[in-house]
């Protein structure tokens, strides 16, 4: 299959239709050149507040609910995308409610046949619990696909170990990482986390970012990244284990042929056995922490 992964801009849409014409060719252009599925970046749906206008859109709060207002319209927008070109669409994530009183920040998985189901984040970063107020999800979903077995692991879940492995355990041979981050170091957290999810997991890992600026929204107003796939530096896998990546900061599709085949034979004989060893640790976590101190 091939897999490809959105480095995407935020635009400021003065309507509709331009919105739903900028999503149509970005789905077009990667269906063209043989993408099986697509991963849009964490916070991307963000760039619907700008339809309430730039003072709706200039307001931490009332963008949530903008973005919000066009839920319905945007679900129906990605079902017929992923049905007219045959096709699967992790959607750029975004605000929705979970029956709390604050949102959370949800992907959305598509398939030609519709809606497969959601992601909500785990961990909220400092920006998202201080000042944006966002709510973490509760709990994880592996979805089993015609294409595999699929996890989503949202920008700042990916840096948590545990959550991927929970993924993994279930049965997850690929990881989405839809990000948005407003610096260089953030976006290396989490490229560094994603390669590691796909080292420690010997599984393939999809990371999508947010890219340039979008200072009409303090919410992603810089946006820092690079799209990529990963895989474990190891046998059936390129030596860096990057299998594509973008330009930092320019838009456009990092796009890589996988083969499932390929994560099964690392798991099975690679030159290490990451995933099988995981439980290694656990053993060796029951021996106490000896302190010394040098004198």
């Amino acid at each position: 299959m091939k897999l490809a992964a959105a480095a995407y801009p935020l635009d400021f849409l003065p309507d509709w239709a331009t919105y739903a014409a900028k999503l149509t060719d970005w789905v077009a252009r990667a269906a063209g050149d043989g993408a099986d599925l697509l991963v849009f970046p964490e916070y991307g749906a963000m760039e619907l507040a700008s339809l309430g206008g730039a003072d709706v859109a200039a307001d931490l709060e009332r963008a949530l609910h903008e973005v919000m207002r066009h839920q319905a319209a945007v679900i129906a927008l990605h079902e017929n995308l992923a049905a007219r070109y045959k096709l699967h669409i992790l959607g750029a994530s975004g605000p929705a409610m979970a029956g709390g009183p604050r949102p959370v920040n949800r992907a959305i998985l598509y398939g030609p046949q519709g809606r497969i189901g959601h992601q909500d984040k785990q961990i909220m970063t400092r920006f998202e619990r201080e000042d944006w107020h966002i709510a973490p999800g509760q709990g994880l979903t592996v979805f089993d696909t015609p294409l595999g077995k699929i996890g989503v692991i949202i920008c700042y879940d990916s840096e948590f170990p545990l959550l991927a492995r929970a993924l993994v355990e279930a049965g997850a041979e690929i990881l989405l990482v839809p990000s948005a981050t407003d610096a260089l170091s953030g976006f290396t957290r989490v490229k560094v986390g994603a390669m590691a999810r796909a080292l420690e997991n010997q599984c393939v890992v999809v990371h999508a970012p947010t890219v340039g600026a979008a200072q009409w929204c303090p919410a992603v107003d810089l946006n820092v990244g690079a799209a990529a796939i990963y895989g474990p530096s190891d046998l059936g896998f390129p030596d860096t284990g990057i299998l594509a990546q973008t330009t930092l900061n320019a838009p456009g599709w990092a796009m890589a042929d996988i083969s499932l085949e390929h994560v099964a034979r690392v798991r099975r004989a690679g030159a290490v056995l990451n995933h099988q060893h995981w439980d290694e640790q656990k053993n060796r976590l029951l021996c106490p922490v000896q302190k010394v101190k040098a004198s």
